[in-house]
């Protein structure tokens, strides 16, 4: 069976690269996944699940927006953050998204960083809540 080569960027580190049969990712607009052979694309990433299925089994990763490009059969993200799923804790996920949701906001910039923030906790908490440590 043929695999794709699947790399995980942050602007510190190189987080992950890995070969796996399939590949799930968040988009800013939903949820893609990727197999071997797939057309070339290149996308905006939202914050959620990065789901790797490999020989050793599922890998899930938590990342928070930036650009995905497949090409090749190797599918390439650079994100912000990214950070295995085990290591998040549901505690700290709620009180981070208790912190972003008694953010005040009186522009609407300020209501725009504190939607993401929540956007962000949420989809942590959801990680945390599925793959407990």
């Amino acid at each position: 069976m043929s695999e794709l080569r699947c790399i995980v960027v942050t602007p510190e580190r190189t987080v992950l690269d890995r070969q796996a049969w399939f590949v799930a990712l968040p988009l800013y607009d939903g949820e893609l996944g990727v197999a071997p052979g797939r057309s070339p694309l290149i996308g905006r990433l939202g914050c959620g699940e990065l789901r790797l299925e490999t020989g050793g089994g599922p890998e899930r990763y938590y990342i928070e927006g930036g650009f995905v490009e497949v090409l090749n059969n190797r599918v390439s993200l650079l994100t912000e953050r990214a950070v295995a799923a085990g290591s998040l804790g549901e505690p700290e996920a709620r009180e981070a998204l208790a912190a972003a949701r008694g953010k005040l906001a009186r522009s609407p910039e300020q209501m725009a960083v504190r939607d993401r923030a929540v956007d962000q906790a949420r989809a942590q908490l959801r990680i945390a809540q599925r793959n407990p440590k």
